[in-house]
């Protein structure tokens, strides 16, 4: 269990009004005790010079006592203090409030100890000092039984209460660390989805704009005729790519800044491969295409088909260009989806396109959330993207 919040967390006000109640209640004691010296002849009773002078004293260095130590040290000031209320009246107020701290711990083996040390002391205090209708033994130790077990209790209460306190601030604390870690999980899969969606839309246009400005660079045999063409093909996938760009933001952006936005275009799906096809051969691949799909494949699985075979043949203008390309697109309801892109190995070190290495990765994501398969690489003298995406029923 843990210990309560340390004397200096409490607030000036808080420790103030605790040793003025404690204060009052030792002189209530103290004044009854002189009350009971002058019926007994108050000149006369060894103790009486002591009850005036010194006890006030030592109820002063209590009270300093307890505020400064009980909570650093609180079993060894309830024993001290209880232990004093044998012979000083003044002690009953110190020692009730280390006692009512004491049991704020709720460890009730501290707890007995001090409150029969505290029930001795009285019993012996009864002794000590004359009273005016004394009472038997027995009656004696039930009423300071008694009011210890309240003082107990009330401390035990107070206790309980700071432990609840305690145990709904962490509570709270957790709370808002998880809501702060499902907030950067949120963000980091978003941003993982920023990056694949700029990936797939993107690398396909610069890929093509990048291979004509390299023949451009490079082929100083072409004719006025077929330059033109040339720089044309890369001024369209340059206005292409910066319009791909400005709808996949729009499709991106949680909430629209202008006041009437312009409608965002659809993602593109299974519909839309014969013009990715046809753009991909006007920009000079050798293709070859088969789509024997029976039915309409649902829109998710259709536009990860889509992005499949763009990323597909970007990757084939990139490692292997000038070779020939294969796209087979087959499968009906209640099967499978079968997509394979294949082109033939190239040969020599020939230059290549950089790549940042994330479309397969980001493939790999699409069809694994789909539940689908993909496997890639050299299968004897091609190499082979593969899929198969579940199309249910």
């Amino acid at each position: 269990m843990p210990p309560p919040p340390p004397a200096s967390r409490l607030p000036w006000w808080g420790q103030a009004w605790r040793v003025v109640v404690a204060l009052l209640a030792s002189l209530t004691v103290w004044v009854l005790t002189l009350e009971s010296l002058e019926d007994a002849g108050f000149s006369d009773h060894p103790l009486a010079l002591w009850v005036l002078v010194g006890d006030p004293l030592l109820c002063l260095l209590l009270l300093v006592l307890v505020v400064v130590a009980r909570r650093r040290l609180p079993l060894a000031v309830a024993l001290t203090t209880a232990l004093l209320t044998a012979l000083s009246p003044m002690a009953f107020g110190p020692a009730t409030l280390a006692l009512c701290s004491l049991a704020t711990r709720r460890r009730p083996r501290e707890l007995l100890l001090a409150g029969g040390t505290t029930v001795v002391a009285a019993l012996a205090f009864e002794s000590v000092y004359p009273e005016p209708s004394p009472l038997p033994l027995w009656a004696a130790a039930l009423l300071v039984s008694l009011f210890v077990a309240v003082v107990l209790a009330v401390g035990w209460s107070v206790g309980a209460d700071r432990e609840r306190l305690v145990s709904f601030r962490e509570r709270a604390e957790t709370s808002e660390r998880e809501q702060q870690a499902r907030v950067a999980a949120a963000r980091a899969a978003e941003r993982t989805r920023i990056a694949r969606e700029m990936h797939d839309v993107l690398a396909h246009r610069i890929s093509l704009v990048a291979m004509h400005a390299g023949a451009l660079t490079f082929r100083t045999d072409l004719s006025p005729e077929q330059q033109a063409q040339t720089a044309r093909t890369i001024e369209e996938n340059a206005h292409l790519a910066l319009r791909d760009l400005r709808d996949v933001l729009g499709v991106l952006r949680a909430d629209g800044v202008d006041a009437a936005p312009a409608p965002e275009r659809p993602q593109p799906g299974l519909a839309d491969l014969p013009q990715l096809v046809a753009e991909a051969r006007a920009a000079g691949t050798r293709l070859g295409f088969e789509d024997r799909t029976d039915g309409a494949v649902p829109p998710t699985t259709g536009r990860t088909v889509y992005r499949l075979v763009q990323e597909a043949l970007t990757n084939a203008r990139k490692h292997a260009p000038g070779c020939p390309v294969t796209v087979s697109v087959e499968g009906r309801a209640g099967a499978a989806v079968e997509v394979v892109v294949a082109n033939p190995l190239p040969v020599g070190a020939g230059a290549t396109l950089p790549g940042a290495g994330l479309g397969l990765l980001g493939l790999h994501e699409r069809v694994d959330l789909l539940g689908g398969v993909l496997r890639h690489g050299p299968e004897e003298d091609r190499f082979v993207v593969r899929a198969s995406l579940p199309w249910a029923a």
